[in-house]
């Protein structure tokens, strides 16, 4: 993080002290100066380094909630429902129980991600209002940020000087990341957090329905539902965990083994809860 910080101070946005006056400078030098940093940064580039696609964190964690939810409660609901008997009671109240709860699931995911854009915006203002009429609070939020690393004071004092001189926006982006650690979210994370988790849940939530599209036999279709969750669950649950820790040592592997049978046990509970449930309520002592 401080290799962060230096890099945002000293970047190209801010001007540079220069050690010679201004006019002193040759034009060949000045162009020396102004694109030695771009050259440097064009044979990094071309060097060992390659651009490489890494998806977003937090479209990935919407997509691990929704999945993780519909893999879960739906596979619970079906699998209770077919303690009734009827293949068009397990479809129809499964498809119901799946939009409905999309549409849940979703509109939850738009309201956190917009609480989230308004606590940033507001954090933003208060910022802005706080460099403008409180410089003062201002050098002792930068020296509080410097001050964890231990750095000497007068190397302190000088980044302070420095970023006091920039412009308040480029000084508010500056508190915003390093002290309240708050990224700027995007104006569609909202609409995008919303679909990721509805889709996720609608996905994860049909895997157990389809078997009882394909055969009247509510007891093929429970063996097949249950059979596919198995390995869903199972899968999913090993992939999540190797995503987090790594997939090429034996104990990520491991690990992931053990994610994915958390997974199974966590799905199985649930339906053999819901199951026990919808048996114990349709028990008539008569016909006993």
């Amino acid at each position: 993080m401080l290799v962060s910080m230096f890099r945002y101070i000293f970047s190209r946005r801010y001007v540079p002290v220069l050690d010679k006056p201004a006019g002193d400078l040759s034009e060949k030098e000045f162009d020396l100066e102004s694109t030695g940093s771009d050259t440097s940064e064009a044979s990094t580039l071309t060097g060992n380094e390659k651009p490489s696609f890494k998806a977003d964190s937090r479209v990935i964690s919407d997509a691990i909630i929704g999945l993780s939810d519909g893999l879960t409660v739906p596979f619970a609901l079906t699998a209770g429902l077919s303690a009734l008997g009827d293949t068009k009671v397990v479809i129809y109240g499964g498809l119901a129980e799946l939009i409905a709860g999309a549409i849940s699931m979703g509109l939850g995911g738009y309201l956190g991600a917009k609480s989230e854009e308004e606590s940033y915006h507001a954090t933003r203002k208060q910022t802005n209002d706080q460099i403008l009429n409180n410089p003062n609070a201002l050098s002792e939020s930068i020296s509080a940020i410097f001050e964890p690393y231990n750095l000497p004071e007068p190397l302190t004092a000088e980044l302070t000087t420095h970023l006091e001189k920039c412009e308040p926006d480029q000084m508010v982006n500056f508190i915003m990341s390093f002290e309240h650690a708050l990224p700027e979210p995007a104006s569609s994370r909202a609409f995008t957090c919303a679909l990721t988790i509805a889709l996720g849940y609608f996905t994860g939530g049909f895997v157990p329905l389809l078997p009882y599209f394909f055969t009247e036999s509510i007891t093929k279709a429970l063996i097949w539902s249950i059979g596919t969750m198995v390995l869903a669950l199972f899968l999913f649950g090993y992939v999540k965990t190797c995503v987090n820790i790594g997939w090429r040592s034996a104990r990520h592997i491991w690990q992931g083994v053990l994610g994915g049978g958390q997974m199974v046990f966590v799905g199985g509970a649930a339906a053999g809860a819901a199951m026990g449930l919808v048996r114990a309520f349709d028990y008539h002592p008569a016909k006993a």
